[in-house]
């Protein structure tokens, strides 16, 4: 930090056009003192607590008490401040009335003879957890959060402690006056979402938020309404915003995706996707076809599908998934630099045998029956087909939730954030065999690291806010197609998405997809230390956050690795994984005492949550601990924070000096 007897004339001169702009602010010596006697107080604050989340898949109760619970921390919280003063039953009680209070009031109402007695206890207990979990919030920034219709109480009832004699009465009478007004219902509400919104200072999203769960649409509601979070892209979160770009094939994958799992709530009900083209458009072709295997999965659905509503299901998925593979062919012919020739697959079956050939092998088909592939041409879609694509891209290109949340996406998402020595990406940046960035080509250039996420990034955004019909963004809008599937891709980087094999074959060895280079070499502490500093990170707390691939626990797999340089934090958020993962998904905090990971049993409901004040079991796990507590100034935000003081620090100077005049 500059000291005022360190700058000279010369910087002043430097610096003369933007100190003009900042005295705009600040416009005398009082100001610009206040300004930095505050800076310099936050700087001397606990750090926020940041929350990492991954693979949420869709599943939104779970992640929404994640959310409301602070991944445990509220729970601690209440176990720290009441001890042994709260039977274990009552705790429990006021940790539900804290994640769900509106529910939670109306089951006590139900049952309670006595509530304002229940109230003013309830008040005086909501009131020391809410002083506790904003103890480390400036007053300013406390004052910011608050609701309008409550804020000069809060202000109050923060701080103040009952502890003092002289004010005992004073907030006693404050809640008596709440209760009497009958305006305890609205302030119990508002104390318990201050607590959760104190708890989470900010929410880092390493990508996949769509797809498998139900509610991805929900999960955006959410985060669109938070008060501070990003997003890590993820591939599934790709390929929506490919289709909403109006990406064809992107369009067919996700309709692809949602029908295999039986999951059509995100479309039909969150965005009001018009699947009725679809539907009749399978019911007539595939009406005397079984479509075995387009059975969905039906494990992760909330609701029970007659056996007519499934055989729909499975009609429409086998209509959709071979008009996402002709549209695929189109895009490989179209940008041939993508070098996936070999994933046309449809001109290999022989029709009349019944075979696959692939490195002069042949392999026995499951399902034969394609009524709308031209042996000649099988990669032509029919006049009917395409008039179908075109209907379902109107659909998703005017679907103004669709879009909101697609703006949201890339307004709060990149490819990758740094933030206090931690690198946070979804799945990969690829490598050589040998352990070196690989070199992808893009457009005619070569990049790689550093450069290939941000070249990558570019292109995602140009393929939605590029200009129409420009060669740009049409490449831009392939690419994205290309990041769900393409074997150089930093969000799949596997040698093939094997979908045709795995409806089609029977043979394991031809569907298996083999991981790039990455996945081996990530564990190991040098090629964390190498990719580290290609983002400019070092230091011995210095850590990658990956989700993507999920860590199977019950195989004894650990998402801790590269002696605790790589922390991989997907441990199956969605129910689609749990069976491999043993567990249900992983929270990282990272609090001014260190990194600390949850892990998770499955969620019940939220239902039994409210009813049975059942929470989410999890079992935190110590990460490490810093040497000493972590001040705002240790992190990102203390470096700008120090940045700030310095330049009020030399308009002080300039004040002072005469180089700029002071105003009213």
């Amino acid at each position: 930090m500059a000291l005022l007897n360190q700058i000279s004339p010369e910087d002043i001169y430097n610096d003369i056009r933007y100190l003009e702009l900042l005295a705009q602010n600040f416009r005398n010596i009082a100001a610009a003192s206040t300004e930095i006697i505050n800076l310099e107080a936050i700087l001397n604050l606990p750090k926020g607590t940041e929350h990492f989340l991954a693979d949420i898949h869709g599943e939104y109760e779970a992640f929404q008490h994640v959310l409301k619970n602070g991944s445990g921390s509220i729970k601690r919280k209440v176990n720290e401040i009441f001890g042994n003063t709260l039977r274990e039953s009552e705790k429990k009680e006021l940790c539900t009335l804290i994640y769900y209070p509106r529910e939670k009031l109306e089951l006590v109402k139900a049952k309670e003879k006595q509530i304002d007695e229940w109230y003013m206890v309830t008040l005086n207990q909501l009131i020391k957890v809410c002083q506790s979990v904003s103890s480390k919030y400036t007053r300013s920034k406390v004052r910011k959060a608050l609701p309008p219709e409550f804020s000069y109480i809060i202000q109050e009832l923060l701080h103040e402690s009952s502890a003092e004699p002289n004010k005992h009465d004073y907030i006693n009478v404050i809640i008596s006056t709440i209760i009497s007004l009958q305006r305890a219902d609205e302030f119990i509400i508002t104390l318990s979402l201050l607590i959760q919104r104190f708890t989470i200072d900010s929410l880092h999203i390493v990508g996949d938020i769509y797809d498998r769960g139900p509610g991805a649409h929900i999960i955006m509601d959410i985060l669109c309404q938070y008060h501070h979070f990003d997003i890590q892209w993820g591939n599934h979160d790709i390929l929506w915003m490919g289709a909403a770009a109006g990406n064809e094939a992107c369009i067919a994958n996700v309709l692809r995706i949602s029908l295999r799992y039986g999951n059509l709530t995100t479309l039909e009900d969150g965005y009001g996707i018009n699947l009725l083209p679809l539907a009749t458009f399978a019911m007539e072709t595939y009406k005397t076809d079984p479509c075995t295997p387009f059975m969905p999965k039906l494990r992760n659905t909330d609701k029970i599908l007659d056996e007519k509503t499934v055989r729909l299901i499975a009609q429409m998925h086998k209509a959709i998934t071979i008009i996402q593979f002709k549209l695929e062919a189109q895009i490989i012919d179209r940008e041939p630099e993508f070098r996936m020739e070999d994933r046309k697959l449809l001109h290999r079956v022989d029709f009349q045998q019944g075979f696959f050939f692939s490195n002069e092998r042949e392999y026995p088909m499951r399902d034969t029956y394609f009524p709308t592939l031209n042996s000649q041409n099988p990669y032509q879609l029919t006049p009917e087909e395409e008039m179908l694509v075109a209907k379902l891209k109107h659909s998703f290109i005017n679907s103004d939730k669709l879009q909101k949340h697609m703006h949201c996406l890339y307004a709060h998402g990149s490819m990758y954030k740094v933030i206090n020595s931690n690198l946070l990406f979804h799945a990969s940046l690829p490598l050589t065999p040998d352990g070196s960035f690989k070199q992808v080509r893009i457009a005619g250039e070569s990049y790689q690291g550093k450069n290939l996420f941000d070249k990558v990034d570019v292109l995602v955004r140009t393929a939605y806010f590029g200009d129409t019909g420009s060669k740009e963004k049409q490449f831009a809008l392939d690419y994205m197609w290309y990041l769900w599937c393409g074997p150089d891709s930093p969000l799949f980087d596997k040698n093939k998405m094997a979908t045709f094999e795995n409806y089609f074959l029977k043979d394991a060895e031809i569907k298996e997809e083999q991981k790039g280079c990455y996945y081996i070499f990530r564990d190991t502490e040098k090629t964390c230390d190498m990719i580290l500093r290609e983002f400019g990170i070092s230091g011995a707390h210095a850590h990658i956050v990956n989700g993507h691939v999920p860590v199977k626990a019950i195989q004894g797999e650990q998402p801790i690795r590269a002696n605790g340089k790589m922390l991989v934090i997907d441990g199956g958020f969605s129910k689609a994984y749990q069976p491999e993962t043993g567990i249900a998904g992983y929270t990282l905090v990272y609090h001014s005492r260190g990194l600390q990971l949850v892990q998770y049993e499955p969620f019940e409901s939220t239902q039994k949550a409210i009813e049975e004040g059942l929470d989410i079991k999890s079992t935190s796990f110590i990460i490490e601990f810093t040497s000493h507590r972590m001040m705002v100034k240790d992190t990102d935000k203390g470096k700008e924070l120090n940045t700030q003081i310095e330049n009020l620090q030399k308009l002080l100077f300039a004040y002072r000096h005469g180089f700029i005049k002071e105003t009213s």
